[in-house]
């Protein structure tokens, strides 16, 4: 028999370690003596125990590794644990290569531009989400207000309930920048069902990943976030996918200064 301190030595394993695998039942010893409490450990247990250290290196819990151990010799179903974990740490490591992009992304911007940190880039995704719509025609994209108006002077007494959270959107459809006649849609996130008016369409919008920023102030910085954003786009590898929009967190609905106005600049991606 081996006492604690030569096992230790032998398995590399730390005393206090091997303790506390006697105390969760992992790795018990053969013997205590009653009287001094010493635990004493066999030489046919460093096998056990370096299996313990090779699945804690691979990245096991102690848990997991508890039934491990059990079915240590039934060759098929200890392959099946391999497999899961090796599942595990492949998508582990792609949510870890997928994180060194955006870092290696974010250096760069801030090498190239310091401006260009004032604009933080995420990947989001938005649900199913059910709203009221109203999609026109309208002579510029200054005339947006023209689209709200008619949302609200059209549903003013149907009690609408705004979705928590409630996103109020202007989609922009057109396949370019248009001086005139420009196709805007501008969507309000409501809660329950609701009979569609002559402008007014409610509809479930679908669900969208998107990459955006957020601008604070005036949107004479739009160009500017726009910009910021293209380019983490092409940075990250995502090509675009669908019409841009804007939510107004906070608008002209709810302030008349400028500086306090919130904008979330959002572009429909998906990856190359």
């Amino acid at each position: 028999m081996l006492k604690i301190g030569d096992f230790s030595k032998l398995s590399r394993v730390s005393i206090r370690m091997l303790r506390y695998y006697d105390n969760i039942g992992l790795l018990k010893p053969i013997e205590i003596d009653p009287y001094t409490g010493y635990r004493y450990y066999s030489e046919n247990q460093l096998p056990a125990c370096g299996r313990i250290t090779a699945l804690k290196d691979m990245g096991f819990g102690l848990a997991a590794i508890g039934e491990i151990i059990d079915c240590y010799d039934d060759k098929e179903l200890l392959a099946r644990h391999l497999r899961m974990k090796q599942a595990e740490l492949a998508e582990l490591q792609e949510q870890i290569e997928y994180r060194m992009r955006l870092l290696d992304t974010a250096l760069e911007r801030l090498r190239k531009d310091d401006k260009a940190m004032k604009y933080d880039v995420n990947l989001k995704t938005f649900p199913k989400r059910y709203a009221a719509t109203v999609r026109m025609t309208i002579p510029s994209y200054g005339e947006e207000g023209m689209l709200w108006s008619t949302l609200m002077s059209e549903t003013v007494g149907m009690n609408l309930i705004a979705d928590d959270p409630c996103y109020c959107c202007a989609v922009f459809h057109d396949k370019e920048f248009k001086e005139t006649d420009v196709d805007v849609e501008v969507q309000k996130t409501v809660k329950g069902r609701y009979d569609d008016t002559e402008h007014v369409i409610f509809s479930e919008l679908p669900e969208v990943t998107v990459a955006s920023a957020i601008c604070r102030g005036s949107y004479s910085q739009m160009s500017e976030v726009n910009a910021v954003v293209a380019q983490w786009v092409s940075d990250n590898g995502y090509t675009y996918e669908g019409s841009m929009f804007n939510i107004y967190h906070v608008s002209p609905h709810e302030t008349t200064d400028p500086n306090e106005f919130i904008t979330e600049v959002c572009y429909p991606v998906r990856k190359k």
